[in-house]
């Protein structure tokens, strides 16, 4: 390995402890009540390190919510792949594994909670990052529109509609007195809601 290989690859690995730190101080005390200096401490490592990748606490925070909303987009394409070309069956698997992903902390705090105040509402509704669920969904449905299977005059505003409805299922299960038992409640309502999109033929 070269001497620059060798420092690509440091600065990536400073990158992601940096990531992993500031998703659990972000999970724990939230965006405003975290501070530079305690997600560098926490990454063993130094501020013109964490100036070196990130411009401000906002960019740090950006990342963080990257790496969430991507680790929930493998588990959804990792269940999807094993679906093969089964439209209906990629649909409510990933439902399932998003819904599941909701009752983890930090998918709570940081992509229900805080993105849509530390980003902004407006940017919020927005977002598209190529590594979002809403990307395996909107493929998805827009599968199943151009198939027939679903009958809808735009998919794209049908996987607004649909991901809307899965926020809110996410941001009433992280609410919940018993988070488990109401995702399962918003499970069942949320395939009921799917199969209801679907031609009864199909």
């Amino acid at each position: 390995m070269t001497v620059r290989n060798r420092k690509v690859e440091q600065g990536e690995h400073t990158r992601e402890v940096l990531v992993a730190s500031a998703i659990a101080l972000f999970a724990e005390k939230g965006y405003a009540d975290t501070s530079t200096t305690e997600i560098v401490d926490r990454a063993g490592t130094t501020r013109g390190a964490l100036y070196h990748h990130f411009a401000d606490k906002h960019e740090v925070f950006e990342a963080a919510l990257d790496a969430v909303e991507g680790d929930i987009f493998d588990r959804v394409q990792a269940t999807g792949a094993r679906l093969g070309d089964d439209v209906r069956g990629r649909l409510a698997a990933g439902i399932d594994v998003f819904l599941d992903a909701c009752l983890e902390h930090a998918v709570q705090r940081i992509l229900l909670q805080e993105a849509p105040s530390v980003l902004g509402w407006e940017r919020w509704q927005r977002l598209d990052r190529p590594r979002c669920a809403r990307r395996l969904l909107a493929a998805s449905l827009g599968a199943a529109v151009d198939r027939g299977l679903i009958a809808a005059p735009s998919a794209a505003a049908l996987t607004h509609l649909v991901y809307g409805a899965l926020v809110q299922a996410g941001i009433v299960i992280a609410g919940a007195e018993d988070p488990r038992a109401t995702r399962i409640v918003m499970g069942e309502t949320a395939h009921r809601l799917l199969d209801s999109l679907f031609r009864p033929e199909a």
